[in-house]
């Protein structure tokens, strides 16, 4: 079923470009913003229209959709007097796809029923590569009925939808998706490291943990790519910091000690701190190498 509504789109990034390119590539009218140029340009050869303003954007659409890198980015581009959400007409929609936190999902909702917008959230898992195959899982909280009146337009570019409940459910479960996965990455490139430093053979290592209880779905993806020295930023350390530390502050936020999330906060902060944010969050291997005097790596093949 083909979606019929106007979409804006901002956030040309790893996953946006993606979505953005499925949504076209199933004749999905599209006018895209974004502060890179090249992106836009790359949007608009694909059959996108580019947005005068961004007031412009948000009076014309019917569906607003946004996937940028923060929380404070969204709420810049959308909340106050001359945000996106006072040019949006009541009964349009604001579909935020960026990974942000539970209190700003509750300001944003808030926000949108003041203006008459209805609001869901739609953060995502997956790579990027996945949303320009169209393979995402989107992870929905907001209204059944708004599910169904975006289905078709999520079908261009997901594999699976999860209605996972009310708006503020998504990025709660996002959330502790991707603190498992990154203190997962975390915990395994520590090891590396100290394996590296006592002259382990790596390729035993990792084969014997891919074989035993230690194998997870980060270490199947990125665990062989980190041993070879490739820090491709399919998703980026910078990101993965991000979205430890809205963990970190939920947590905290309900009185649970949150030692273990500082702890991998700690990890990704010292990464960053020494130059890797937009390198893959893999990278977090970096500063334990340094600090053993190390580099974790495969021997050469013979």
């Amino acid at each position: 079923m083909a979606f019929g509504e106007q979409v804006g789109f901002v956030g040309l990034g790893g996953m946006g470009r993606g979505l953005v390119k499925n949504l076209l590539k199933h004749g999905v009218a599209v006018t895209v913003h974004d502060l890179d140029e090249g992106a836009i340009e790359r949007a608009v050869s694909l059959g996108a229209e580019r947005a005068t303003s961004r007031g412009e954007l948000a009076s014309s659409s019917d569906v607003l959709a946004i996937c940028v890198t923060t929380a404070d980015v969204v709420q810049s581009l959308t909340l106050g007097a001359d945000g996106m959400l006072a040019y949006m007409r009541p009964g349009t929609v604001l579909l935020d796809h960026t990974t942000t936190s539970p209190s700003h999902v509750d300001r944003m909702r808030e926000a949108c029923a003041e203006c008459s917008v209805e609001y869901c959230e739609g953060p995502m898992t997956r790579t990027p590569m996945h949303a320009d195959r169209g393979e995402v899982n989107v992870l929905y909280g907001g209204d059944e009925a708004l599910l169904e009146r975006l289905r078709p337009m999520f079908a261009c570019y997901a594999e699976n939808v999860f209605h996972v409940g009310p708006a503020g459910h998504a990025i709660r479960i996002k959330l502790v998706h991707n603190y498992i996965a990154f203190a997962n990455v975390a915990s395994w490139c520590e090891g590396f490291a100290l394996a590296a430093r006592d002259g382990l053979d790596l390729d035993k290592v990792i084969g014997i943990i891919s074989a035993a209880g230690g194998r997870s779905g980060m270490l199947d993806l990125y665990g062989q790519a980190t041993l070879e020295r490739d820090f491709t930023p399919h998703m980026s350390l910078a990101n993965a910091l991000k979205d430890v530390r809205y963990y970190a502050e939920w947590l905290e936020s309900t009185g649970l000690p949150s030692g273990l999330a500082e702890a991998v906060c700690d990890a990704y902060e010292a990464a960053v701190r020494e130059g890797h944010a937009e390198e893959g969050c893999t990278a977090v291997i970096k500063p334990y190498e340094r600090q053993l005097g190390v580099e974790a790596k495969l021997a050469a093949k013979k």
